[in-house]
């Protein structure tokens, strides 16, 4: 496997973030025509052009890594390295009008995730992060929060309803009783607030692996912790939990107990 400098891998990031944003912007708060794919998921012209861009992007300067994207499925690559794209994580919001959409680019590299972003292009912010270099908001070094107790945290979730057919109904109860605030500001969104110090958990019972590749990179660099339900980190555990670190336990103790 050829050895790329991190820094240069998570700059190539950004830009491609960048510029799968500005598609996203000239469909936002337009008339959609909304489809739906075969897990009733929703899908727009805005999904479908901004992962192209991505996938252009990445061809014209990495051609022999392989790219997996939501929309357009596994492309493989012999180089060892492996862009996992999301064009728009939280189409539903995007439909509606809602800016807490975000278009997430990772990279890993033989299975390991080094670099992530997360360009929230409505919101007019852009959160990245590589291994060993550190988390960024918008060019500014970020850290989780440095609270240390449920009581005073704040719980984020994408869709209340998804736990109970997940069968973890009866963990979210218990942290949402056991937290502070409660809030539905979800997708990558919530993971990005945990990231950014502006909440201390978020809870999703169901991801793909498109959910949570840029995700992993950024919530640890800025010093928290990103694992499925099991508490292990990883972006195929089927699920996750992002929290500030210091209330891992705490939280874990919940979910599992």
């Amino acid at each position: 496997m050829d050895v790329r400098p991190i820094r240069t891998l998570l700059e190539f990031a950004v830009d491609a973030a960048w510029e799968a944003g500005r598609i996203t912007l000239a469909h936002f708060q337009t008339t959609l025509t909304v489809e739906h794919k075969p897990d009733r998921s929703p899908v727009t012209i805005a999904d479908r052009r901004a992962e192209e861009k991505l996938r252009t992007l990445i061809r014209q300067r990495y051609p022999h890594d392989a790219i997996c994207g939501e929309e357009f499925g596994e492309d493989q690559g012999s180089s060892g390295y492996r862009w996992i794209l999301d064009p728009i994580d939280g189409t539903k919001s995007f439909v509606r009008g809602v800016p807490l959409y975000g278009v997430m680019v990772g990279v890993e590299a033989e299975g390991q995730p080094l670099a992530g972003v997360v360009n929230l292009p409505a919101l007019g912010e852009m959160v990245y992060a590589a291994r060993g270099l550190g988390c960024f908001w918008n060019g500014r070094r970020t850290h989780v929060s440095p609270v240390e107790r449920l009581d005073q945290a704040l719980l984020a979730m994408t869709n209340p309803a998804a736990f109970a057919p997940a069968g973890k109904e009866a963990a979210y109860q218990k942290l949402c009783a056991a937290t502070q605030v409660q809030r539905g500001w979800g997708d990558c969104y919530g993971h990005i607030l945990v990231a950014t110090g502006r909440a201390e958990v978020m809870l999703d019972p169901v991801m793909n692996v498109w959910d949570c590749a840029a995700l992993q990179p950024i919530v640890e660099e800025a010093g928290g912790t990103f694992t499925d339900w099991k508490g292990q980190p990883t972006i195929h555990g089927g699920d996750a939990i992002s929290t500030n670190g210091r209330l891992f336990e705490q939280v874990m103790s919940l979910v599992q107990g």
